[in-house]
């Protein structure tokens, strides 16, 4: 009977790295994934910013079908809450805090987005001008 069940977690060896996720040996021959999304509680947009070949981690096992084994290494954190579960001040602030901290980073992106299209469009303007 096999110790590697759904819930369980255990501690494994990294074996490969790809594009999206990495492959766990856990033991017993058996390795497993995990997914990019699986990683950290973060966006991970590369996986070699937090895994490397051989790496030992604590994860574990979310999933078990047709051979394949699903693993998460953010969910074997004991200190790991779902999204939605409030654990910081950010989600404890008022509407307007959160208003005003949204339309400050909007209108930061707008002027980023404005000063791009500007310096395209002066482009253009130039290499039509020398034409004629």
């Amino acid at each position: 009977m096999s110790s590697i069940t759904v819930g369980s977690i255990v501690e494994g060896r990294v074996t490969g790295i790809t594009g999206f996720g990495a492959f766990v040996d856990v033991g017993e021959g058996r390795t497993g994934l995990v997914h990019i999304s699986e990683i950290a509680d973060e966006y991970v947009h590369d996986v070699n910013d937090y895994l490397k070949m051989n790496d030992t981690v604590t994860v574990k096992v979310i999933s078990m079908d047709k051979g394949r084994i699903g693993l998460s290494i953010k969910q074997a954190d004991p200190n790991y809450r779902p999204r939605g579960f409030r654990r910081d001040r950010a989600s404890q602030q008022s509407f307007e805090d959160k208003l005003s901290k949204f339309l400050k980073e909007s209108d930061e992106r707008h002027q980023d987005l404005k000063k791009h299209m500007d310096s395209k469009r002066g482009g253009r303007g130039t290499r039509l001008s020398k034409t004629m």
